[in-house]
C-alpha cells in the first residue's frame, strides 16, 4: 500500500512539472491551453488524493485550491470557444 501511494504522489508531482516545463519552453502549451490545465487537473487531483492519504492537510489545502483554479480555468476556456460555435450556429438557421 505505502508504495502505491508513492506512486500516486510522483505522478500528480510528474504531471505538474510536465505542466509547468512546458508552459515555461514550449511555444504550444500557454497557461490558457486545455492541455495545460488538463496536466494540472491530472497532477493536482492525485496530489490531493496522495496528500489525503498521508495526512498531510496543508498539502491536501494547497493542491485541492490548485484542483480548483485549474477545473475553473479551463470551464473559462471551453466556454469561451463553444460560446462562438453556438452562436454562428443560432445565426446560420436564422439566416
Amino acid at each position: 500500500m505505502l508504495y502505491l501511494i508513492l506512486v500516486i504522489g510522483l505522478l500528480g508531482m510528474i504531471l505538474i512539472l510536465i505542466g509547468f516545463i512546458l508552459e515555461e519552453f514550449s511555444k504550444r502549451i500557454t497557461r490558457d491551453s486545455v492541455n495545460y490545465n488538463l496536466l494540472n487537473i491530472s497532477g493536482s487531483g492525485l496530489l490531493v488524493i496522495y496528500a489525503y492519504l498521508i495526512n498531510g492537510i496543508p498539502f491536501l489545502i494547497l493542491n485541492s485550491i490548485w484542483f480548483l483554479v485549474a477545473l475553473t480555468k479551463l470551464y473559462k476556456i471551453v466556454t469561451k470557444r463553444i460560446k462562438p460555435h453556438i452562436l454562428n450556429k443560432r445565426l446560420k438557421k436564422k439566416n
